[in-house]
């Protein structure tokens, strides 16, 4: 990865009807010619590959996603952009130079291999990509548009997947998918990144030692969420419930569309509920509520400028105030994702195991 936002450099290849061995054959010497060209200071970057399959008439706008995640572009982008009817495999590859050096004064270089390829592929995409991954640097699969049995295919090729569960319709379904991949790869989930500030700001909440026994004594946690991000919600109840040591129980559906259970606590009950926020315009979660045994209410919104926090106690006492830049926006999201490939979040998983309780 790159400190500096990577500018298109000169050094690009393109062959139509090719093949591995002849995309393989064009990067090595494309790397040669950077070494002795005009950018010869630039040294390849080797951290990480990423391998990103793609609808192609949507391949575009996920290169243009990827350009935006700043300083976290993975080493190497193996591009596979399918057209269902397509026979035949036709492959860009460029290199990619910093437009800064860093302050060591060493400037790095980025491979960026984009294949137009077929339904009928699909079933040898291990054969494929093989030859064009950096070897022995870990590999991230991504498929923003589906294509599951894609991912399985390279699963053989790869450590990390990552995924962004609220693409699928069904809660359960997106749980179950996630699990299922968890076995095998080590699963970073945008759903989950999307809640880091909101679990970030409950946690510092508590942290006060003044504050920390009033953990023990939580009755009720109300997630406010987009519409199509409920997965958001669970998990975040899965993260309480698997950091306080609660026992989840189902969700029920309501009329209203809200998701509503209970946790069994070491002292009683807690009340869980999940409602959609129809005003809500990004995806992921718009506000939270945690009630105390004490009567204490903590409440996070998102608002302009960051979360806005508000405490009210039993006495009636309220206090206000704004966590400043607790958005990343979606491209920040996305480098956040990149850049947890080589990272290991222990949170998510038991956060995850509890979710599946809860929806299952």
């Amino acid at each position: 990865m790159s400190a500096a936002a990577p500018v298109l450099a000169d050094r690009t290849w393109f062959e139509r009807d090719t093949t591995p061995a002849a995309i393989e054959a064009a990067l090595r010497q494309l790397l040669v010619e950077n070494r002795h060209g005009e950018d010869c200071g630039a040294i390849p970057a080797r951290v990480l590959n990423l391998v990103a399959i793609v609808d192609r008439q949507w391949r575009g706008e996920i290169e243009n996603r990827l350009e935006r995640v700043g300083r976290y572009h993975a080493s190497r982008t193996v591009l596979l952009a399918i057209e269902p009817r397509r026979t035949t495999i036709d492959a860009r590859a460029t290199v990619l130079v910093d437009a800064e050096p860093h302050q060591s004064g060493v400037t790095t270089a980025h491979e960026h291999v984009v294949l137009d390829i077929g339904q009928e592929h699909v079933e040898h995409l291990a054969t494929i990509v093989d030859p064009l991954v950096v070897t022995d640097l870990p590999t991230m699969l991504w498929a923003p548009h589906g294509h599951a049995d894609a991912i399985d295919e390279l699963l053989g090729l790869a450590q990390v997947v990552l995924l962004d569960s609220v693409d699928e319709p069904d809660i359960e379904e997106a749980i179950t998918r996630a699990r299922a991949l968890a076995e095998r790869v080590y699963v970073v989930d945008l759903a989950w990144l999307r809640s880091t500030p909101w679990r970030e700001r409950v946690a510092a909440a508590f942290d006060p030692p003044s504050e920390r026994a009033r953990l023990s004594t939580i009755s009720a946690v109300e997630i406010r969420h987009h519409p199509d991000s409920a997965v958001a919600g669970v998990l975040f109840l899965g993260w309480l419930c698997s950091r306080l040591g609660w026992r989840p129980g189902a969700l029920a559906e309501r009329r209203d569309g809200a998701l509503e259970g209970r946790a069994r606590a070491r002292r009683g009950e807690v009340r869980l509920r999940l409602r959609p926020a129809p005003e809500q315009p990004v995806r992921g979660l718009e506000g939270l509520t945690i009630e105390t045994g004490d009567g204490t209410v903590l409440s996070l919104d998102r608002g302009e400028g960051g979360l806005r926090a508000r405490r009210v106690t039993r006495r009636g006492g309220e206090r206000t105030w704004t966590v400043m830049g607790a958005s990343r926006g979606e491209p920040g999201i996305l480098g956040e994702g990149i850049r947890q490939a080589l990272l290991r979040d222990p949170t998510y998983r038991p956060a995850l195991d509890a979710a599946a309780v809860m929806v299952g």
